[in-house]
C-alpha cells in the first residue's frame, strides 16, 4: 500500500471552508489528514448540493412519502448517484436497495372516538381538529370501550427513582400522560432542561404498551411538545408507516389530543388540568382513574409494503480494518400528498430532508475521488421513513451490512439550512462519545464555534435517525450549523429558525428557491467529511463515555474496548 502523505490541517481548510471567522489570539489544534483526504475535501461543491435538493423537492418527487411513487423515485436517484460514484452496493443480493417490510395504516372516516363520562353527555372527538391516532397492531378493524387513566408522564425511569404508574394495573385501560418530562434544572434528573428518551412520545407509546394498556392519549401542548399543533395534526393526517409487526405488543389505538381536549375531559371528570400536570410533577403521583371512558370504533386502511434503505459501501485500504466502518445516515423521505387539502398539498421537504441527502450524495462522490482510501471502510445509508418514527434506520440498526459493534461512528445530517455561510456547528450528543476531542480540534480547524443545542427541551438528539443506530450501541450524532451566521448577529439565526419551524416546518411550503445559499450545506458537509475521515484512521474503535445510556449496548455488541 503507497503510504499517503500526511500533512498539518491547520490554515489550509480554514481558507477552503466557507465558515470564515475573525483571526483568534491562540492557534487552533493540529489535527492530522492525509493529503489525498484534503483533496478530495476540497471538491466539495455547493452546487451539487443544491443541484440534488432542487430535484429531490421537486413537486414531481410528490413529497416523497413514504411507501409512495415519490419516495421511490427518490430512493432510485440516491441509488443511481452511488452507482455514478462508483460505490460498491450494501443492500440486500448485491444491490444498493434494503428493503424495509412495513405497513401502512390509514385511519378511515368511518372511525368514531367518544369521551364517555359517568354522568353527563358524550363527546364525540373530530380527526385532526381533536385528535390524531392510528391502531398500531396493524387491524383493519378494532373496537376500545376502557376505563381512561391519568398517569401523569407516563415514566418509569428507576435510574432517576421516578415511577408514575406506581405498580397499578393499567392492563385494558386508555392512558392519559403529558408530553415531555417532569420539569427541573437539575442535571442529574432527568438530565435537567435537557429532554432524555423517557420525554419522547415513542418512548410514552412503547411503555404504555408494555404495561399492557390498549390505548394512550398524549395531551399536546405547544411549549411542552416544542412545536405547535399543526405539525401533530400535518404529520399524521394520511397513512402512518410501521414496521411490520414482529410479535411486540402494540397499542389498539396509539394518539395525540389537542390540549383543549385534555382540558374539557378534565373538567368533565370534576378537574383542572393545570393542577393535574402540576401534581404530576412530584415524585409522589399516583395515577388517577378518571370517570370517563373512551369508547372508539377504529377503522383503518391496512396496506402491506416494502420500502427502502438505500446503501452504498467505499472499501477501506487496511486489511485489516476495512471490516470496520464509519456510516453517514440521512433520511430521503417526507410526508407525501395530503389529498384533502386545497391548493397546495405536496409536502416537497426541501429543508427536511433534501438537504441532508444532498449532502450524503456529496460527501460519497468526494469520499470516492479520494486517492488513497480512509483505512476503514465507508458507508452511505439514505433511509426511508424517518417521519414515520425513525423506522428505516431502526430497520438498519437492527439488519446492518457490517455488525453494529464494527460500526466505529455514525455522522448524520437532518435539515441543514441553506442561509449561508456558518460560524457555528451543533454536534450535540458528541460529547457522550469518546471521538469528541476529535471533535472539538477539527471545529477549531474549521473556525466553527461549537453551539450547545440552545433547546435541549425539545429532546433533538432523540428526534433523527443517528438515535437509532446509538440504540444498539454506535456512537452517533447529527451534524448541523448553529445560529451564528457570516454577516448576521445570533439573533438573526435564532429569528430564522423560529420562522422556519412555525411556517415551514412539516408544511407545503418547505420548498426550493432559487437564492436559497448552499454556502453552509458545503461547510457542513467538509466537516462531516473531516470528521469521517479521521474516524476512519483512528486506531480503536470509537466508544460511549462511561456511565452513557448506550455504553451497556455498545459492550453486548463487540464494539466495548
Amino acid at each position: 500500500m503507497r503510504k499517503s502523505t500526511v500533512v498539518w490541517l491547520t490554515l489550509t481548510v480554514g481558507a477552503i471552508c466557507a465558515a470564515a471567522a475573525s483571526k483568534r489570539a491562540e492557534p487552533p489544534t493540529p489535527v492530522r489528514l492525509s493529503g489525498s483526504a484534503i483533496a478530495a475535501l476540497q471538491k466539495v461543491d455547493p452546487e451539487r448540493i443544491r443541484a440534488h435538493v432542487r430535484f429531490l423537492s421537486h413537486d414531481l418527487l410528490e413529497g416523497r412519502g413514504t411507501g409512495q411513487r415519490g419516495g421511490d423515485i427518490a430512493a432510485e436517484y440516491i441509488a443511481t448517484q452511488f452507482s455514478l460514484s462508483g460505490l460498491t452496493p450494501a443492500g440486500d443480493n448485491g444491490t444498493y436497495m434494503q428493503k424495509v417490510p412495513m405497513v401502512g395504516v390509514t385511519t378511515a372516516s368511518e372511525t368514531t372516538l367518544s369521551l364517555v363520562p359517568s354522568k353527563g353527555e358524550a363527546k364525540e372527538l373530530k380527526f385532526l381538529t381533536d385528535y390524531v391516532g392510528y391502531n398500531e397492531n396493524q387491524q383493519a378493524i378494532s373496537d376500545i370501550d376502557a376505563d381512561i387513566v391519568f398517569v401523569g408522564y407516563g415514566i418509569e425511569a428507576p435510574e432517576y427513582n421516578w415511577d408514575d404508574y406506581k405498580g397499578v394495573d393499567v392492563k385494558g385501560k386508555v392512558l392519559l400522560m403529558l408530553v415531555n418530562e417532569p420539569p427541573s434544572d437539575d442535571p442529574k434528573f432527568f438530565n435537567g432542561r435537557a429532554l432524555t428518551y423517557y420525554g419522547r412520545w415513542t418512548y410514552k407509546f412503547e411503555e404504555a404498551a408494555r404495561k399492557g394498556a390498549v390505548g394512550a392519549m398524549l395531551v399536546h401542548k405547544t411549549e411542552m411538545a416544542s412545536y405547535p399543533w399543526e405539525v401533530v395534526r400535518n404529520s399524521n393526517s394520511g397513512e402512518k408507516a410501521y414496521l411490520k409487526l414482529d410479535g411486540a405488543t402494540k397499542l389498539t389505538m396509539a394518539s395525540w389530543i389537542h390540549f383543549d381536549v385534555a382540558r374539557d375531559l378534565a373538567a368533565g371528570a370534576g378537574m383542572d388540568l393545570n393542577k393535574m400536570i402540576a401534581d404530576a410533577g412530584s415524585r409522589d403521583f399516583r395515577p388517577v382513574a378518571l370517570p370517563v371512558k373512551l369508547r372508539a370504533h377504529i377503522v383503518s386502511k391496512v396496506r402491506p409494503f416494502e420500502s427502502n434503505n438505500v446503501i452504498a459501501m467505499l472499501p477501506g485500504s487496511d486489511a485489516k480494518l476495512k471490516s470496520e466502518a464509519v456510516i453517514y445516515t440521512a433520511h430521503y423521505d417526507h410526508l407525501g400528498i395530503r389529498p384533502d387539502m386545497q391548493g397546495d398539498n405536496i409536502y416537497n421537504g426541501a429543508n427536511d430532508n433534501a438537504t441532508g441527502c444532498g449532502i450524503l450524495l456529496e460527501l460519497a462522490r468526494t469520499f470516492s475521488l479520494a486517492t488513497v482510501k480512509p483505512r476503514r471502510s465507508i458507508l452511505f445509508a439514505s433511509v426511508t421513513a424517518e417521519e414515520q418514527g425513525l423506522l428505516g434506520s431502526e430497520y438498519l440498526g437492527k439488519h446492518p451490512p457490517v455488525p453494529a459493534g464494527k460500526i466505529t461512528l455514525d455522522l448524520n445530517f437532518d435539515d441543514i439550512p441553506p442561509l449561508g455561510s456558518p460560524e457555528e456547528v451543533q454536534v450535540s450528543g458528541a460529547e457522550r462519545t469518546t471521538f469528541y476531542p476529535k471533535v472539538q480540534a477539527l471545529a477549531e480547524e474549521f473556525r466553527l464555534k461549537i453551539r450547545p443545542d440552545s433547546r435541549p427541551e425539545a429532546g433533538h438528539y432523540y428526534r433523527s435517525d443517528h438515535f437509532s443506530l446509538a440504540r444498539v450501541g454506535i456512537p452517533s450524532f447529527s451534524i448541523n450549523e448553529g445560529v451564528k451566521y457570516k454577516g448576521h448577529d445570533a439573533a438573526w439565526g435564532v429569528q430564522q429558525a423560529d420562522e422556519y419551524t412555525a411556517k415551514h416546518y412539516h408544511q407545503p411550503s418547505d420548498e426550493y428557491h432559487a437564492d436559497m445559499d448552499f454556502t453552509g450545506d458545503a461547510a457542513m458537509a467538509r466537516f462531516g467529511f473531516a470528521l469521517g475521515w479521521e474516524a476512519a484512521t483512528q486506531p480503536k474503535l470509537i466508544g460511549w463515555e462511561k456511565g452513557d445510556e448506550f455504553e451497556a449496548a455498545r459492550l453486548r455488541s463487540g464494539g466495548g474496548e
